[in-house]
């Protein structure tokens, strides 16, 4: 075996943060694999974790120290997998260390395997990321359905109402009827629409549509119209479209990760539908208290 050179102080600082990334990412899939329960997906993770550890051990014999895993990441990567799903949140992951490419490069000179553990990440660790077959993942359509629906029907409807109403305990009752029977027949329409196309998993996609529409109800008609008093209902309607555009942000967010897909495009295409549609209906509200006199 060829005599190991000692490192430059800079390189050899370079090469540590390299050394306890490459754990701390051992450590991550290792955890994460631990909770998956598909066998093929488990085998696949643990092939990564088993990437990652040799990639550390080859750092160590240049380093000759020990480093512990950054175990705030530990922790909130397995947190993130637990709520998002495991393929966001190693993707997340993998997109954060974008940069280490970099690295790599510039202590290649003095550490020749440096280049093969470069290729190794870029080639191996992406391919077999992007096999990961996450069930969510399976039900986007179903989910990016009940959302859509969700959020320019509700967002239009509580508009309306409020310059119609005016009135946020009147607003509130009206939009928790409409978003209930609006989630039930969302619901329904998926499962006969999927059972009509023959797929076994029916079921499971009306589920989706229907838990993405009944917690974009519950986020954009309990939480601001149930908090502001009746006075307030314009402070209401702007706490309404904010949340909007917060779940939009975060969703597509998701979305972008998740399936490899543009955020910024997705994102100003949702956004500008369901607040057209919300200032739209603001007007016809107005127009129709107008015309119809109603003094609530």
């Amino acid at each position: 075996m060829p005599e190991i050179k000692p490192l430059s102080p800079e390189i050899k600082k370079r090469v540590l943060q390299m050394q306890q990334n490459e754990l701390t990412e051992y450590h991550i899939y290792t955890k994460v694999a631990g909770f998956v329960k598909n066998p093929e997906n488990k085998a696949t993770l643990l092939k990564i974790a088993n990437e990652e550890h040799r990639h550390y051990q080859i750092w160590e014999t240049f380093t000759k120290e020990k480093v512990q895993p950054i175990q705030w990441k530990v922790w909130w990567y397995t947190f993130l997998s637990v709520i998002f799903g495991y393929t966001f949140a190693l993707k997340l992951m993998e997109g954060n260390e974008g940069d280490a490419a970099y690295n790599y490069e510039d202590i290649a000179a003095e550490i020749p395997q440096a280049q093969k553990i470069a290729e190794d990440e870029e080639r191996h660790e992406q391919k077999l990321l992007a096999i990961l077959d996450e069930e969510r993942l399976q039900y986007v359509g179903s989910m990016v359905l009940g959302l859509n629906d969700a959020l320019v029907e509700l967002t239009g409807t509580l508009a309306g109402l409020t310059l119609a109403l005016q009135n946020t305990k009147l607003i509130a009752l009206s939009g928790l009827i409409t978003g209930v029977s609006a989630t039930l027949s969302m619901a329904s329409s998926e499962f006969l629409s999927a059972r009509s196309e023959g797929r076994e998993d029916a079921f499971k996609s009306c589920v989706y549509t229907g838990i993405a529409y009944c917690i974009t109800v519950a986020l954009l008609v309990l939480l601001p119209y149930l908090v502001f008093d009746d006075e307030h209902y314009l402070h209401a309607l702007g706490t309404m479209l904010v949340t909007v555009v917060l779940i939009i942000l975060v969703f597509t967010y998701y979305i972008s990760v998740a399936k490899d897909l543009d955020f910024k495009k997705r994102f100003w295409e949702m956004a500008l539908i369901s607040l057209s549609v919300a200032a739209f209906s603001f007007v016809i509200g107005l127009l129709v208290k107008e015309a119809l006199g109603i003094d609530i």
